[in-house]
């Protein structure tokens, strides 16, 4: 019971570290860099400041503008930098250092494995969204058909045989490969983007049964799972039950 509780703990820390993390980091590099590049215009001499002269409302709107978009170009300025060669190179560098730092290390190698299958090419790595009876019969698992089997592998089997890739949850970059027959999944008519959110938040996010599926994050919603238990009770028609 202890184990269990620790274990839950854990996952919950995981989880709350996925989401408050990214967004805290974003939320903190904005701010830096709106301030920075505030600080940096008030600083220009008056007989070169643009903003020197105009109305206040006005210059406080293009501090606000220039503060929006500081942060996108450092963004932009990074992507550039880790597209060339000298320029990635420095990033890996970066990387190194920041993964010998113990806790932030892991979180971090974490998220980019994460952000990396979320923005990857879905479509040649992925085909669809499927249900596997997996990792015993009466267990259902969401997982993802990468290819048809064949060669020596198909050769072994009397059905048709599906490659499907089953993702852990929170963290759906790892999982397992699995051969299963193709007659035996059930596709779910889910895209692959869908699926991602309905197993990084381990099933608090899902669809919504009110509208159709596989349109995005429009069709889904945030709920609590309640689950409970009560002894089954014969359902007695009144009318049958007279006299």
């Amino acid at each position: 019971m202890l184990e269990r509780i620790k274990q839950d703990l854990k996952n919950d820390l995981i989880a709350g570290l996925l989401v408050v993390i990214p967004l805290a980091t974003t939320i903190w590099l904005s701010y830096l860099m709106a301030n920075w590049a505030i600080k940096f215009l008030t600083k220009i001499p008056k007989q070169i400041n643009p903003f020197d002269g105009l109305n206040p409302i006005l210059t406080n709107f293009l501090n606000f503008f220039v503060g929006l978009a500081a942060p996108l170009v450092f963004i932009l300025l990074i992507g550039l930098m880790a597209r060339n060669i000298a320029g990635r190179w420095l990033l890996d560098v970066g990387e190194r250092i920041l993964q010998a730092i113990p806790l932030a290390g892991s979180v971090y190698k974490t998220l980019k494995q994460i952000l990396e299958t979320l923005f990857q090419d879905s479509q040649t790595k992925f085909r669809r969204v499927v249900l596997v009876e997996y990792p015993r019969q009466g267990l259902w698992t969401m997982g993802f058909v990468t290819g048809k089997v064949s060669g020596v592998i198909q050769d072994n089997f009397p059905k048709k045989m599906l490659s499907v890739f089953v993702p852990t949850t929170p963290n759906p970059t790892s999982g397992w490969y699995v051969i299963v027959p193709e007659d035996e999944v059930k596709t779910i008519p889910l895209s692959i983007e869908d699926a991602f959110k309905v197993l990084i938040s381990g099933g608090i996010v899902s669809p919504d049964v009110n509208g159709s599926l596989g349109n995005g994050s429009k069709n889904f919603k945030a709920k609590e799972n309640l689950v409970s238990a009560s002894p089954a009770k014969a359902t007695l028609d009144p009318e049958n039950n007279l006299g």
